[in-house]
């Protein structure tokens, strides 16, 4: 294994049953993510983007083959191992937000470093640090009620990063934003990944993660059909067999 490849997933086969009908998600996935880059999973909808992020998070077990991050085989831990995984190694960015409508945005924030045991005071100034580093020093206070779209979205970023996870993963994150906070929250998740060497996984159509994103992952009726690198960073474009 490269030594820089720090997530990787070989042969992912993912199929759901419905009304005893068999829908196959995931077909023969296989694909690597680096440290430090932005990485777009894009294609159309029902194409299996979202089953794969959950698959690559330990949300989800696939039928067949193998997610490894940081040496770790994600498949072969129970749910409570992969519980334990996430919470130290995971940060999450979803298209609702899902922030607690009686907190304010610091509360939001600390409450993750309050789940992973640090002492409130030092949970405090950190959460307080993060809110400042997107843009919402002087916002703080205020409950989800009384931010825009855009600041409800960076502080579910700060709340996802305050805790420094080595894999961040977003679902649409820019999908109800409009054009000037979607720019923002897009140069975030790069910035984030760029900075402080975090693998950043999203799932997305907006063209703008698409403009901005170190690798491109398009895929098609479950499988992945091509696999590019931004030409800025890297110069060559792969193309998935």
């Amino acid at each position: 294994m490269t030594a820089d490849v720090s997530l990787r997933a070989w042969g992912l086969e993912k199929s759901y049953v419905v009304q005893s009908i068999r829908t196959q998600a995931l077909s023969e996935v296989s694909l690597a993510l680096h440290p430090g880059e932005l990485s777009l999973i894009s294609g159309p909808s029902g194409c299996g983007k979202s089953t794969l992020l959950s698959l690559l998070s330990g949300l989800s077990r696939p039928d067949r083959g193998e997610v490894r991050a940081f040496g770790t085989d994600l498949c072969a831990l129970d749910d409570a191992a992969r519980d334990a995984f996430r919470l130290v190694h995971c940060g999450f960015i979803f298209q609702g937000y899902n922030l607690f409508p009686a907190l304010d945005a610091l509360e939001q924030v600390q409450l993750v470093l309050d789940y992973c045991g640090i002492p409130h005071e030092v949970g405090r100034r950190a959460a307080a640090r993060v809110l400042d580093m997107v843009g919402l020093g002087r916002r703080q206070h205020l409950r989800p009620a009384e931010l825009s779209g855009g600041e409800k979205q960076r502080v579910a970023i700060a709340r996802a990063i305050v805790k420094r996870p080595r894999l961040l993963f977003a679902d649409e994150p820019t999908s109800a934003l409009d054009s000037v906070n979607g720019a923002i929250v897009t140069d975030l998740l790069r910035e984030i990944a760029h900075r402080s060497g975090t693998i950043v996984v999203c799932v997305s159509h907006d063209p703008r993660l698409i403009a901005r994103a170190d690798r491109v992952f398009e895929m098609e009726d479950g499988r992945l059909r091509r696999d590019s690198r931004g030409a800025s960073r890297y110069g060559a474009t792969e193309t998935c067999p």
